[in-house]
């Protein structure tokens, strides 16, 4: 058992220690100085925690907790050790129990941790914030193994760190303060536990006299401190100086919840006034300057916020204040030096001034200021002389010579070239900015030698040694000339006029210079202005050569230059000359007696030359015809010159309009000759020239032309265009417009616009009119055409074509035959013709191959050439397929299916059926016979549905003849039983490679069953067969493959259905084949090979015999029931048969389409219709059945079936004339279901349809059709032609 008092000593130790430099908590240790408030705290903490414990209670525990200091934030832990494993432990927080549960529920931030089975009861606290200050105890339940225990109450102690300080002025701004006065500031700090320390640091040194104020915080345990710096009489502490500007003023506070203290500063922005302005002197004198110096003064003033302002002021010697200097001048600042550099360029008048240089700034008290005074030493700006330099030889000259202010005072003296002259007189006065005027005078007689030399006044002083001042005149002494003359051509020569002559005036000394003036009979003779082009008189300038002067007169001679007088003059000497021009006529003039002229007048024309020299002869011309011409009285003629005129007589008319009468004058000696011409203005009315066009050819809707040819003086004042009694807008219409020379131009011109229109002009003089005709082309359009034109076969006919153009051309006509061979397009054995606007086409003896379509074809040459078309119909008698030799349909005769029997024939004009069975003429009244009946152009089918075929009653041959007026045809039909097919027809070999061959056959009658086709092959040197199912069952082509090289095979096709096959012993079902080495060319044969028949068989094998035999047995025990189910099988066929060919599908409608006169339906099929060009049957099969209208029932090749014609074309463009129709084609015969159906001789298919069955599939069509118009119909529906 402890000592108690040692466990209180040790308590008050750890309470001690919560309030040392060292205070622990869950990872946080922190040393801060111990203050008043923590040791008051510390001595209230130890008196508690002396009280003692008892040792009941210190015994129950091995480990008990401890006072504790801990930081905002930090993690502690509160030991609790029991003695007693299995006891109910618990804490209390300020007397509440907490419970016994390890994670405390309300607490998320408490928690018990340790081993219990040990008694570690440990309180953890994380994160601890100022609610967890408080007193805390660990309970001990009352157990088995123990009393109840209860610890000592310990404190824990949380330290909350003020966050912020805020300063007064706010921190982190910039304060401006005046360097000597005293200012207050204040810091307050934010809640803290316990209140923090606060002190001032003012440019790092601490401020004293502080006065601190503690206060409750925003919560309970909280403190807020607030320091203000104040005398103790609570008056303004902090006083700055120049020395803290630019620096901080920090408030600092301390914690022991902090690591370091938290700042908030300010920055001092001092104000204090610059030192005194220093001005630096360039030199050792200071002020002594010269005018003229260019003057550099620095001004300094160091220190100063803000900067100093200097500012420089000059004063006049006569001012006491200065003023402030008028020029630019700038401050910089470095090291807080404020400079200011004035420069200034010394002026005399700055004699005597005062400089000075003054600083301030805001917070100065007064200016600052430093002055220099000038001293400025200047030479007389100039040197003056007074007085004339010119005068005559022999007198005297007066002169004076005076300077301006200096200062120094200079001296004067004269020089006359190199000789120094004595003056009369020297006077010294008192000059402008202190200085000296200086004045010297001199008389002079002056002497021709003298004439100029230079004349100096000079001044000088020993101050301006290095310069000289001084005035120079140069002596003019006046003399006149000696000599005057001229040089130039002689006088009285003769020159052409527009010769350049030079003429130069000479004169010899004299002073000044002699003038030298030309004259031109006694006027002074002056370049023009401005300046001719080119230049008729060159007036050189005054040229000297030593003593000798000259001036040069350059003349292009005119007529004013003729016989004048050219003088040269200089002062009192003169000098002439005399130059002869000889020039034609100046001026060359007609003169008219009359100003208006008319047709008829007389005229009398007077041609006047001037002046002219030599004198000149006059002749007269009129469009390069002579005139005679007579004398008229001369003038009096200018320059000297002679005069002449000649008179001519004239009766004008109005083909003189615009024509010249020319007025020639030659001169002979000049053989120069100059002429003038007389243009008539004769006034009459309007004329029609001859080039007037009278016929105007234009195209329709292009553009015309009606041009105007008209001669009239005055113009013509109007034009105006009648046509067929109408006058046209002369403002324009829609059409026309009448052009500014009265032509006439039309757009978009039609055909009515040709015709005669008149044109009629008129001015001022009269009237005149003209007619012009407008033939207007156009392209040709055909008016009438016989269509259709008919003719018997072996007759001739013409096939007129009538067409309506401008112009008509011999050869207009052209006639083409439409087909799609060449063949069909010969023109062969026809003849053409054309009168007018009329062609004929001649068609002599007509073969059923020339019936077709033609084309007339107009061509004038104006596009787009006219194009009719004109069916020919070839009439003949009627033809019908006639296949051979029997033409078979299957039909199940259990009175329930139907049958359907075709004849197609082809004839002009229609035909018309009849149809009998064995020879008896069939009554279509029974409603058990349908007939249908179509006409397609020169081709025409009939249809006879057989309703409830009955074997006893038709099973029998049906007659089916056409008949039209030149004649008739017929053909037989077999109506049979269905049955096994017939063999194949046509096996032929297609293509032959190494391994494989290419077959193809055609279809044979297929009993009106579907059937499918089987190859059966054999290698003739290997025995044993080889069997291969034709796929698709419908193909009539396929390729074998896996056959050998160089090998000999025997090929055989079967066709079968559901009654059987068609046996191997059919002619055309077997062929034999040898297949190429691989060494040799494969491809298709060089010629089909035909169909070969087998060779003797050989030998029955034994196996097969015994097979045979065997299989004849089992045959006889089942005879019977084989004979019932074939019976069955048979009933059910014919069943099916009725059904399918009562509703048959749209899918197997669609796939009724042909490939080389092949069907290709599908295999369900009941039968298939097979067309061929060799001697087979021709077989219809009913179930298969599915016509497609128009324009044929059968779908195959015509040329095929007919015996008679060989690749007839007997399709026509649609859409053209509906006369066939009217004559053949009974209204209301077809429908619309045959619109836009287009059929050649190759591929005459029914358009698609659906049908509901054999009964009915015309009955749309033929039944239900109303009446149609004609042209509703297309053209291959309209007539019965070939």
């Amino acid at each position: 058992m402890k000592d108690p008092q040692t466990d209180s000593g040790r308590s008050r130790w750890q309470i001690m220690d919560a309030v040392t430099p060292m205070v622990r908590g869950t990872g946080t240790a922190l040393r801060i100085p111990i203050r008043a408030s923590l040791l008051f705290m510390g001595l209230l903490i130890t008196g508690m925690a002396q009280s003692p414990i008892s040792d009941s209670v210190s015994r129950g525990f091995w480990a008990l907790p401890e006072n504790l200091t801990a930081v905002e934030g930090a993690t502690v832990e509160l030991k609790c050790g029991v003695s007693a494993p299995g006891s109910a432990v618990q804490w209390a927080k300020d007397g509440l129990l907490l419970g016994p549960s390890p994670g405390i529920p309300g607490f998320p931030r408490y928690r018990m941790e340790g081993d219990p089975a040990r008694g570690e009861f440990h309180l953890r606290i994380e994160t601890c914030d100022l609610s967890d200050d408080a007193e805390y105890e660990c309970q001990v339940g009352r157990s088995e193994t123990g009393p109840e225990l209860v610890s000592p109450r310990v404190i824990l102690s949380i330290l909350v760190p003020p966050k912020v300080l805020q300063l007064t002025p706010e921190a982190g701004t910039t304060v401006t303060w005046v360097a000597g006065q005293e200012y207050e500031i204040s810091c307050v700090s934010g809640d803290a536990k316990p209140a923090p320390d606060i002190a001032f640091l003012q440019s790092g040194q601490t401020v004293s006299s502080i006065s601190v104020d503690v206060s409750e915080g925003s919560q309970e345990k909280l403190f807020i401190t607030e320091a203000t710096a104040r005398t103790p009489i609570f008056q303004p502490r902090v006083t700055p100086q120049s020395s803290d500007n630019g620096k901080l003023l920090i408030c600092e506070g301390y914690s022991p919840a902090l690591v370091s203290p938290i700042k908030a500063s300010i920055t001092m922005n001092v104000l204090f006034p610059p030192g005194p302005p220093v001005i630096e002197w360039p030199g050792l004198n200071e002020g002594l300057v010269r005018a003229g110096q260019n003057l550099e003064l620095p001004c300094t003033a160091r220190g100063g916020n803000p900067p100093a302002t200097l500012q420089w002021l000059k004063a006049r010697p006569c001012l006491q204040n200065g003023q402030p200097v008028p020029i630019a001048w700038g401050t910089e600042l470095t090291h807080a030096t404020a400079r200011s550099v004035l420069t200034m360029t010394v002026r005399p008048e700055d004699h005597g001034a005062r400089i000075s240089c003054e600083a301030y700034n805001s917070v100065s008290v007064g200016t600052q200021e430093r002055s220099i005074t000038l001293q400025v030493t200047f030479p007389p700006s100039a040197v003056t002389i007074l007085g004339s330099v010119s005068q005559s030889e022999n007198k005297n000259v007066t002169l004076c010579c005076l300077t301006k202010s200096s200062r120094p005072r200079v001296l004067l003296r004269w020089w006359l070239g190199g000789r120094q002259l004595q003056p009369t007189e020297e006077t010294v006065m008192d000059g402008l900015h202190g200085g000296h005027i200086s004045m010297s005078n001199l008389t002079l007689l002056v002497r021709r030698e003298d004439n100029g030399l230079t004349l100096t006044c000079e001044a000088f002083s020993e101050a301006f040694t290095k310069e000289t001042f001084k005035k120079s005149l140069t002596l003019n002494v006046k003399y006149p000339a000696q000599k005057l003359w001229i040089e130039g051509p002689q006088e009285g020569q003769h020159f052409r006029t527009g010769t350049r002559v030079r003429l130069v005036c000479l004169a010899i000394g004299g002073n000044p210079d002699p003038s030298l003036t030309w004259y031109k009979d006694s006027r002074t003779v002056m370049e023009p202005r401005p300046a001719q082009e080119p230049r008729r008189v060159q007036l050189g300038n005054l040229e000297k050569s030593g003593s000798t002067f000259s001036r040069e007169l350059v003349l292009v001679l005119g007529p004013p230059d003729n016989k004048a007088k050219f003088s040269c003059k200089a002062g009192q000497l003169s000098a002439s000359t005399q130059i002869v021009v000889l020039f034609p006529p100046t001026n060359l003039t007609i003169l008219a007696n009359v100003s208006v002229l008319r047709p008829g007048d007389p005229l009398n024309l007077t041609c006047v030359s001037v002046s002219s020299n030599p004198p000149v002869n006059l002749s007269w011309d009129k469009e390069g015809e002579r005139l005679e011409d007579m004398a008229a009285p001369p003038q009096n003629a200018p320059f000297k010159g002679s005069p002449a005129s000649r008179s001519v007589f004239l009766r004008v008319s109005s083909r003189d309009h615009g024509h010249r009468v020319t007025c020639r004058a030659h001169s002979a000696e000049l053989r120069e000759t100059v002429s003038s011409f007389y243009r008539f203005n004769v006034l009459y009315p309007p004329e029609f020239l001859g080039e007037q066009v009278l016929v105007v050819t234009a195209v329709e809707q292009g553009e015309a032309l009606l041009p105007v040819s008209v001669s009239a003086n005055p113009a013509p004042e109007a034009f105006n265009w009648t046509f067929r009694g109408y006058r046209l807008s002369p403002a324009g219409g829609p059409r026309h417009r009448i052009l500014s020379n009265g032509a006439l131009q039309l757009w978009n011109v039609t055909r009515s616009d040709d015709g005669l229109y008149q044109l009629h002009c008129q001015n001022a003089e009269g009237t005149a009119e003209a007619l012009v005709r407008l033939d207007v082309h156009y392209a040709p359009t055909i008016r009438a055409l016989q269509d259709p034109t008919e003719v018997d076969v072996g007759g001739s006919v013409d096939i007129v074509c009538t067409a309506d153009a401008n112009p008509i051309l011999p050869n207009m006509f052209n006639w083409e035959r439409l087909g799609e061979d060449e063949e069909d397009k010969s023109l062969d054995d026809t003849e053409t013709m054309s009168k007018g606007s009329t062609g004929r086409l001649r068609i002599h003896h007509a073969k059923l191959a020339q019936a077709g379509a033609y084309q007339c074809i107009v061509d004038n040459g104006v596009a787009p050439p006219a194009r009719g078309l004109v069916r020919l119909v070839v009439r003949f008698a009627p033809q019908v397929e006639h296949p051979t030799p029997l033409t078979k349909v299957a039909a199940a005769g259990d009175s329930t299916s139907s049958a359907t029997l075709h004849c197609r024939a082809r004839g002009v004009p229609n035909i018309v059926f009849t149809w009998t069975k064995n020879g008896v003429p069939l009554d279509l009244e029974d409603p058990r016979y349908t007939e249908h009946t179509y006409h397609q152009g020169g081709v025409h089918s009939s249809l006879l549905t057989i309703a409830n075929v009955s074997a006893a009653q038709d099973y029998a041959l049906f007659t089916c003849t056409a008949t039209n007026l030149l004649g008739s045809d017929h053909t037989n039909i077999q109506l049979v039983s269905i049955s096994r097919p017939d063999p194949p027809l046509g096996l032929k070999v297609v293509s032959l490679t190494p391994h494989s061959v290419g077959l193809e056959w055609k279809h044979g009658f297929d009993g009106g069953l579907p059937q499918r086709f089987h190859i059966r092959y054999e290698a003739l040197e290997t025995p044993g067969f080889f069997y291969v199912d034709v796929l698709p069952p419908q193909a009539t082509t396929f390729t074998l493959t896996g056959l050998q090289p160089s090998t000999r095979y025997r090929v055989w096709l079967l066709a079968s259905n559901a009654l059987g096959d068609s046996g191997l012993a059919a002619e055309g079902t077997q062929l034999s084949i040898t297949t190429p080495g691989l060494d040799q060319p494969s491809g298709e044969p060089d010629d089909q090979l035909p169909t070969e028949h087998p060779a003797e068989p050989p030998g029955l094998p034994l196996l097969p015999v015994l097979f045979a035999v065997g299989g004849l047995l089992l045959l006889s025990n089942a005879s019977c029931v084989g004979v019932f189910l074939w019976w069955r099988k048979l009933r059910h066929l014919a069943e099916g048969i009725s059904e399918k060919t009562e509703a048959v599908s749209a899918e197997d409608q669609v796939r009724n389409e042909y490939e080389e006169s092949q069907w290709t339906g599908d295999q369900d099929t009941r039968s298939s219709t097979v067309s061929t060009t060799e001697i087979e049957p021709y077989y219809h099969s009913l179930r298969d059945f599915s016509p497609q209208l128009p324009p044929t029932l059968e779908e195959v090749d015509y040329t095929q079936g007919f015996t008679g014609f060989e690749e007839e074309d007997v399709a026509f463009p649609e859409h053209l004339y509906d006369e066939v129709e009217r004559m053949y084609a009974p209204p209301g015969a077809w429908g619309p279901p045959y619109d836009e159906v287009h059929m050649g001789s190759y591929d005459l298919h029914w358009a698609e349809d659906k049908y509901e069955g054999p009964g009915r599939i015309y009955d749309q069509v033929a039944g239900d059709s109303g009446p149609l118009e004609s042209d509703s119909l297309p053209f291959e529906l309209r007539g019965d032609l070939v």
